[in-house]
C-alpha cells in the first residue's frame, strides 16, 4: 500500500518551477540558446555476439567523438569539456574515457568526466554540459554516451555486490536491489499490462525499426567503424565495417512472440523477445550557445529547450516516463499534444505500454523507428543515442518538437524536450 500510496502522490511532490529553461521558450530564439550542432552514434550491435563484441567501450566512444570533430571541422581546442554516461565499467570508465579522448584528437588541455545516472547517464550528459554552458563555466561541450555490455555486464546481469542489513530495512531501500526484470512484472502485475500489449509493442517496434532501416533513415545518425571481429571457432581477426544495428528481426510478430518463455518469473508476461536487447554502442552530442554556433557557421541542428528527473517507486521503476514527462513539459512551457516525436527508451514493454497509456499519448508519434526492443539499449550510451534519432527523425518530418525520456533502476526518470531548427 505504500508503494502504491507514492505512486498517487507523486505528481503533488514534483516542482515545477517556471522559467527552467535553457534559453528562450519554443517558438523563439535567442544568441542564449544552448543548440546541438551535431549528434551522432555508432551502430547498436548486440552484446557477445555482434559486430563489437570484440570492441572495447573505449574505442567506441573514440569513433564517435572523432567523427564528431570530422563531421563539424570544429578545433578541437574549443571544446572544453566533456561528459560521458556510462554504467558499468570499473572506476566509472574514466581512465578509458579519457583515453578516447585524447586518442581522438582532444588537446590534454581539455577537460573529461563520466556520470552514471543508470539508463539516463547519456541524457544526463547532455543535460550537465548544457547547464555548464548556460552558467557560463564552459563555451563549447559534449555530452555522450557508451558502453560495452559485452565487457560489462555480468553473466546473471548483475552488478550488485552487497546488501546492508541496516538500508534494507527501510523496503524501498531494498527495493532497489531487485533485478530489473522483477520491476518489469511488478509494473505489468500492478498496473494490468497484458502480455498481448507487451508483445503488441514489441512486434511494433521491430517492425517498424526494420522499415525505418530498410529505407535508410539511420544513416545520418549512425557513423561507420572499422573495428576487428574475432571469429569464436577458428579464432580468426578479421576486420570489418559496422554499419547499422545488428538487432532488427524484421519478421517478428505477435504470435512469434507468444511462444517465448517468460524471463524472469515462470508465470511472468516479460520476455526476451519484449525487453531491451542487451547491447554495445556509443554516441556524442555537441552543444554550445547559439551566438557561438552562428559565430563558427555551424549547423544547428535544434535547441534543448527543458530537462528533468524525477523518482518514482523503485519496485515499479519503468513507470518513470510517465511523471518524467509532465515535468519537462511544463518547464517548457508546453503540452503533449504540441509534441510531433516521441522517443521514449523501451526497457521493456510494459513500462512502455503503461508510460504511454498513462499519459495518453499517440501511439503513432511515440518510436516511430522503432525503439530499444529492436534496436538495442547500451545503458550508457542511450540517452545520448536517442538524442540523435529524435533530432534526425524530426528534420526529416520537418517537424518541430521531439520528447526524450527513460526509465531508470533504483526508481526514476528522465525526460528533456528539443525543438528542432
Amino acid at each position: 500500500m505504500a508503494a502504491q500510496h507514492r505512486i498517487e502522490q507523486i505528481s503533488t511532490h514534483l516542482t515545477i518551477r517556471p522559467g527552467t529553461m535553457f534559453g528562450s521558450p519554443v517558438g523563439q530564439k535567442s544568441g542564449e540558446d544552448i543548440v546541438v550542432v551535431s549528434a551522432l552514434r555508432t551502430a547498436i550491435t548486440r552484446a557477445k555476439k555482434g559486430g563489437f563484441k570484440d570492441t572495447l567501450p573505449e574505442e567506441l566512444l573514440y569513433h564517435v567523438l572523432k567523427a564528431t570533430l570530422d563531421k563539424t571541422g570544429i578545433d578541437p581546442a574549443i571544446v572544453e569539456d566533456i561528459q560521458v554516461g556510462n554504467v558499468l565499467p570499473e572506476m566509472g570508465g574514466a581512465k578509458a574515457a579519457r583515453m578516447a579522448q585524447l586518442h581522438a584528437g582532444f588537446p590534454v588541455t581539455s577537460s573529461i568526466a563520466t556520470t552514471n545516472r543508470q539508463c539516463a547517464s547519456g541524457l544526463q550528459a547532455v543535460a550537465g554540459i548544457a547547464s555548464a554552458i548556460k552558467s557560463g563555466i564552459i563555451e563549447v561541450g559534449i555530452g555522450a554516451g557508451v558502453e560495452s555490455m559485452t565487457h560489462g555486464y555480468g553473466p546473471t546481469g548483475t552488478v550488485l555486490s552487497t546488501e546492508s542489513e541496516l538500508l534494507c530495512q527501510t523496503p524501498e531501500a531494498k527495493d532497489c536491489l531487485l533485478p530489473m526484470g522483477i520491476t518489469s512484472e511488478n509494473v505489468a502485475q500492478k498496473f494490468n499490462v497484458t502480455r498481448e500489449a507487451q508483445d503488441r509493442w514489441a512486434a511494433q517496434s521491430q517492425s517498424r525499426a526494420a522499415a525505418a532501416q530498410k529505407g535508410g533513415l539511420f544513416d545520418k545518425e549512425i557513423i561507420p567503424v572499422t573495428t576487428t571481429i574475432i571469429d569464436p571457432t577458428t579464432k580468426e581477426k578479421r576486420s570489418i565495417t559496422v554499419t547499422k544495428d545488428d538487432g532488427v528481426r524484421e519478421n517478428t510478430t505477435v504470435q512469434v512472440l507468444g511462444k517465448l518463455k517468460p524471463s524472469f518469473k515462470p508465470t511472468g508476461s516479460t520476455t526476451a523477445g519484449n525487453a531491451s536487447q542487451v547491447s554495445d554502442g556509443a554516441a556524442a552530442v555537441l552543444l554550445m550557445k547559439r551566438s557561438k554556433a552562428q559565430a563558427l557557421n555551424l549547423p544547428i541542428m535544434g535547441k534543448l529547450v527543458s530537462f528533468a528527473t524525477v523518482g518514482v517507486p523503485p519496485n515499479v521503476m519503468g513507470i518513470g516516463p510517465a511523471y518524467a514527462i509532465p515535468v519537462a513539459l511544463q518547464r517548457a512551457g508546453i503540452t503533449k499534444d504540441q509534441v510531433d516525436v516521441f522517443e521514449i527508451n523501451e526497457a521493456f514493454a510494459s513500462q512502455l505500454v503503461y508510460s504511454v497509456e498513462y499519459l495518453g499519448l499517440n501511439h503513432d508519434k511515440v518510436n516511430p523507428k522503432g525503439g530499444a526492443i529492436a534496436l538495442g539499449h547500451p545503458l550508457g550510451c542511450t540517452g545520448a543515442r536517442l538524442v540523435a534519432t529524435l533530432l534526425t527523425e524530426l528534420e526529416r518530418r520537418k517537424q518541430k518538437i521531439g520528447v526524450v525520456s527513460m526509465c531508470m533502476g533504483t526508481g526514476m526518470g528522465a525526460a528533456a524536450v528539443f525543438e528542432s531548427e
